[in-house]
């Protein structure tokens, strides 16, 4: 039996591919705005591209972000991708503008200290001893990445307790986090080919 997964509608792009990738890696997946589905969904997936403000906005707009914090303290799993990462920390920068995240992880996003941006295509990551989401996965497994603003401090999140993969683009920063039932990847898994279904694959056996 498929388990019931919620791809959040807030506003925010990338939904349909989201919910095609989730459906291949064999998902029972509805994409809504509806939050009694996305409180009582087995999983819960928080998509997000272009900025940090503008998806905080959809998310407060809709008032999702204490259903989001909800099913977290209470144990039900979500996978936040992209931006849908990046909102899950305290805070964003952007162009000198901070943004206040949903703060279920700790630390901020900052725009990345590379000669070249956006970071723009597919990148080798570094996945810890023990992480759930990259089982199975070959270390030179590569995953395809858009974005120009990231976490940089990755030592000092996994000093929290959190499970961090990184990758690097001009300094290290974190690609994907796993800290009990939150997941999060910086990546695009949807669009990442057969190693982001099996990153998806991995995140589903969880519910």
């Amino acid at each position: 039996m498929s388990e019931r997964v919620v791809v959040l509608d807030y506003g925010s792009g990338n939904l349909r591919s989201a919910e095609r990738a989730l459906a291949r890696a064999g998902a029972d997946v509805t994409v809504t705005d509806d939050l009694s589905a996305a409180a009582e969904a087995e999983g819960l997936v928080v998509p997000g591209v272009g900025a940090f403000a503008a998806c905080m906005a959809g998310i407060e707009a809709l008032g999702a972000g204490p259903v989001i914090a909800e099913r977290v303290a209470a144990g039900r799993p979500v996978l936040g991708i992209c931006i849908g990462m990046q909102v899950l920390f305290e805070h964003g920068d952007e162009h000198g503008v901070v943004t206040k995240g949903l703060g279920l992880l700790p630390g901020g996003v900052t725009r990345l200290p590379a000669e070249r941006l956006p970071h723009m295509g597919w990148n080798t990551v570094h996945a810890p001893v023990g992480s759930v989401l990259f089982a199975g996965l070959p270390a030179d497994a590569r995953f395809y990445f858009v974005h120009s603003y990231g976490v940089t401090e990755p030592a000092a999140l996994a000093a929290t307790g959190a499970a961090v993969t990184t990758a690097e683009h001009g300094a290290e920063f974190v690609a994907a986090v796993e800290r009990g039932v939150l997941s999060a990847a910086q990546f695009h898994p949807e669009k990442s080919a057969d190693t982001g279904a099996a990153l998806l694959r991995n995140w589903l056996a969880t519910l």
